[in-house]
């Protein structure tokens, strides 16, 4: 999806590290620049997901925003929700594996928060829902999986694009939101 319209060719800032943030982006054609928020992110495993992505989504831009009063700022937050259970990135192999064997064989649901901050400050937050079923996974596919892909800087430990056939069935909504940013939502949002 390319963006066409002039106000696309302003650039954003997007207020992430986020390798797969920036490749989603750069394939949309979206002219932006990094400047990685410095903040705390809420990390509650029993809050409410569609809460938690927003508010570190906001937290993340705001933060930017203020070091860059008047441009276009982009800050995004994804988590993984299993039922009640709100997977974020694990912090440390076992952590991984865990999240994974929970997974497997289940559908969760992938929630990305966003807020743009617009040059005269208006904010737009909001968020999108993907609907992931994974495949029934051994141990040893778990491990295997892990041995392969990095997932250490990853919510809910997996990367769709990485891989994700190896333990993804099928994918209901946004493909972009799983990997770490509604583009297409957010694109309708710039013009």
């Amino acid at each position: 999806m390319k963006a066409h319209d002039e106000s696309m060719k302003k650039e954003i800032v997007l207020a992430s590290a986020s390798p797969r943030r920036s490749d989603l982006l750069r394939e949309a054609g979206v002219a932006f620049r990094v400047e990685p928020a410095r903040v705390d992110e809420k990390d509650d495993p029993l809050g409410n997901p569609v809460e938690i992505v927003r508010h570190n989504a906001e937290l993340k831009a705001e933060e930017v925003s203020g070091r860059f009063s008047g441009e276009i700022v982009l800050g995004a937050d994804t988590v993984v929700a299993l039922g009640e259970r709100v997977l974020g990135k694990p912090k440390d192999r076992d952590e991984a594996f865990s999240m994974l064997r929970s997974l497997a064989g289940q559908t969760h649901e992938v929630h990305t928060g966003v807020c743009l901050i617009l040059e005269n400050g208006a904010k737009d937050i909001f968020s999108v829902a993907t609907r992931v079923t994974f495949r029934e996974l051994a141990d040893e596919d778990i491990i295997s999986y892990i041995r392969d892909v990095p997932v250490m800087d990853k919510a809910g430990s997996y990367a769709l694009q990485e891989q994700g056939a190896r333990i993804v069935e099928s994918v209901e909504g946004s493909r972009s939101n799983v990997i770490g940013l509604p583009v297409e939502e957010v694109l309708k949002r710039l013009v």
